[in-house]
C-alpha cells in the first residue's frame, strides 16, 4: 500500500519529496527533542535544496494547525462517543493527545508542506552527480 512514488510514502515517512531515497531528517526519531527541527541541507541522493528559500517551513505551521485538528476530533471520538468519557475528562484526553504527539504534528506538517512544492521524480537519484555540484 505504501510505495515509493507517492505523496503519502514521503509525508509518512519523511523521506525526500523527490527522490524518496532518505530521511529529510538528521534525526529521523520525531522525540528526539533537540533534534526536531534539524534537517539535512541537501539529499545526498538527488541534491535537492530542502529548504527552498529562508523561512520556507513557516507555511508548515498552517498545515500543523488542520494536522492538530485531526488529533483533536480522533482523541474526541475516541474518548467521547467510544470510552464514554465525560467533557472534562474528554477536554483533557484532547490537550494530552496534542501534547504527547506535538514532535509527530510537526514533522508531519513539513512534510506535507514541502510536498506541496517538490514532485517524485523517479530519475532523480540516477541523474545526480555529487562530484558535477560544487
Amino acid at each position: 500500500m505504501l510505495k515509493k512514488g507517492t505523496k503519502l510514502y514521503s509525508i509518512l515517512t519523511g523521506s525526500c519529496p523527490k527522490c524518496h531515497e532518505e530521511s529529510m531528517y538528521e534525526n529521523t526519531n520525531p522525540y528526539a527533542l533537540s533534534q526536531l527541527f534539524k534537517m539535512h541541507e541537501r539529499c545526498s541522493h538527488c541534491g535537492t535544496k530542502y529548504k527552498i528559500e529562508p523561512s520556507f517551513f513557516y507555511g508548515s505551521m498552517y498545515v500543523s494547525y488542520g494536522v492538530g485538528i485531526a488529533f483533536a476530533v480522533a482523541a474526541f471520538v475516541i474518548a467521547f462517543l467510544f470510552l464514554g468519557a465525560s467533557l472534562p475528562v474528554t477536554f483533557i484526553a484532547i490537550v494530552g493527545t496534542l501534547v504527547v504527539f506535538m514532535p509527530v504534528i510537526i514533522r508531519f506538517s513539513r512534510n506535507i508542506w514541502i510536498n506541496f512544492f517538490i514532485k517524485y521524480d523517479p530519475t532523480a537519484a540516477k541523474k545526480h552527480h555529487p562530484a558535477v555540484e560544487g
